[in-house]
């Protein structure tokens, strides 16, 4: 399906945003990549910090972890900044990014999980942790075949460069969340794997605990593993320090199906959520807490009058 057209004073809008975008990106390119995955987390420390994001991350961050105080709380929000700081930075260097050769800035526990599994349709979940681009990279770089499921930024000059930033390790083919149904099923049916971030917040999702409270959750890589037979097989980014990760895929989740479509589906996805709280937990500070998780109370009214 193809993209809508659009109107004038969208075009214009986004291209001064992808123009004022491209001259950071030429910026960050130009000094390099240390330097510029530093310049990133000082932005994301002193600027991103102060954006209306931040007073939706703080509640995040006061509903999962309520025995932590606000002193604690600080310190992950200030380490999670400077993450997405770096992150943004360091799309102008995705290109110097490997798990080999004399700075691979890439180390990888767990890789066997992914070569045992080589011919099999697979589906990789994890979440926004650390640079997230690393994971679906690491995939790339370690062989594996197959595509990532991603959602585009609104803005289309920004998101060709992005993808063509991606591609350039070999990470090429990238499916909108939107239109790309068809071809998640071709890629499993041909024995290929998918990789989807299943932790962002979908309001055509259901409601499945994480962290303690209902979270509009998609079921489709669920719904995938059961109807395909699919195994899923987690994977977690830790940045170590600059701009330098370890990567960590876990064997695949283990779950006997009952035969019960609808229940099955809501019990692999509480397995989900289960495993990416796991992880959260582990190192929260490394997880992106932004976005919108939780439903607020005009989501619950909205839901109860469809």
């Amino acid at each position: 399906m193809a993209a809508p057209a659009l109107s004038i004073s969208k075009k214009l809008r986004y291209g001064a945003e992808a123009a004022i975008f491209l001259a950071f990106m030429g910026i960050f390119r130009l000094i390099g990549l240390d330097a510029a995955s530093a310049a990133g987390g000082f932005i994301g420390r002193n600027i991103f910090a102060r954006t209306a994001a931040a007073g939706r991350a703080r509640k995040n961050l006061a509903m999962a972890f309520p025995e932590k105080s606000e002193a604690e709380r600080d310190a992950i929000m200030a380490e999670m900044w400077d993450n997405l700081g770096r992150t943004v930075a360091e799309y102008a260097h995705l290109d110097k990014f490997d798990v080999e050769g004399d700075d691979p800035r890439i180390t990888v526990t767990g890789g066997e999980n992914f070569t045992n599994m080589r011919g099999r349709g697979l589906l990789v979940l994890s979440g926004h942790f650390a640079n997230w681009e690393m994971i679906p990279l690491t995939g790339a770089l370690l062989g594996l075949e197959g595509a990532v499921v991603y959602r585009p930024p609104n803005n289309p000059y920004v998101d060709r460069y992005i993808s063509r930033a991606r591609a350039l390790k070999g990470y090429t083919d990238q499916i909108s969340k939107h239109h790309g149904v068809r071809r998640v099923f071709t890629n499993l049916r041909s024995g290929k794997a998918i990789g989807i971030l299943a932790d962002q917040k979908t309001n055509e999702g259901i409601a499945v605990p994480f962290f303690g409270r209902d979270a509009m959750t998609t079921p489709v890589p669920a719904a995938l593993a059961l109807k395909l037979n699919a195994p899923i097989v987690f994977v977690a980014n830790k940045r170590l320090g600059g701009a330098r990760f370890h990567v960590t895929l876990y064997p695949p989740l283990e779950f006997t199906a009952t035969g019960d479509e609808k229940a099955d589906t809501y019990a692999l996805t509480l397995l989900i959520n289960r495993k990416l709280e796991e992880l959260v937990r582990a190192d929260p500070g490394q997880w992106l807490w932004i976005h919108r998780r939780w439903p607020t109370p005009r989501d619950i009214a909205s839901s109860k009058r469809l």
